[in-house]
């Protein structure tokens, strides 16, 4: 039972580690925002300029709370669900002690699975969203490719037609 707490422990200060470069990348990328909006002030015109349009093709990539809670709390909890089952059908199979507690280990991994579950599932949801307003975009994109062929081909028949009306006025005057 040593070992198990042992490896516990060592799980949760890998798991803490994360927390806090996680943590410290977040505050980076609130510092770096905030020297943004304070530096246009500080540069020339055409340098804000520059930062403008750049912005606006950043605008709504902001760190969010939503952001924040998953990367603080729903990834570690996913990986802390796979990880600790993951370890406990690793042991189970080495060692016989552990399928003696295994109603204990199936049921923590229950208590960390239910909210992993929920937070795998809104994920995989995001990226269905994700990949649907993709197919959306790239059909109206192939549509326009569509339409913009089918106009230059109508402007260059037109423009042949009209140098050959052109050439039938300059024959008869002939």
């Amino acid at each position: 039972m040593i070992e198990w707490i042992g490896v516990l422990e060592i799980l949760a200060v890998v798991m803490a580690s994360i927390a806090v470069v996680i943590a410290f990348a977040v505050l980076v990328n609130f510092a770096r925002q905030a020297l943004r909006q304070v530096k246009p002030k500080l540069v020339p015109l055409k340098k804000q300029r520059q930062e403008k349009t750049q912005m606006s093709k950043e605008k709504g990539e902001g760190v969010t709370f939503n952001d924040i809670f998953m990367f603080m709390i729903a990834v570690p909890l996913v990986l802390l669900w796979v990880g600790f089952a993951g370890f406990v059908i690793h042991s189970g199979l080495q060692d016989d002690s552990v399928l003696e507690q295994i109603e204990g280990y199936t049921t923590l991994i229950a208590i960390l699975g239910g909210p992993a579950l929920l937070i795998i599932k809104d994920a995989l949801d995001v990226w269905k969203q994700e990949q649907a307003e993709k197919t959306a975009f790239y059909k109206v994109k192939a549509q326009a490719v569509i339409d913009y062929n089918d106009a230059a081909q109508k402007q260059s028949q037109m423009i042949e037609a009209k140098a050959q009306e052109q050439e039938h006025k300059m024959e008869n005057k002939k």
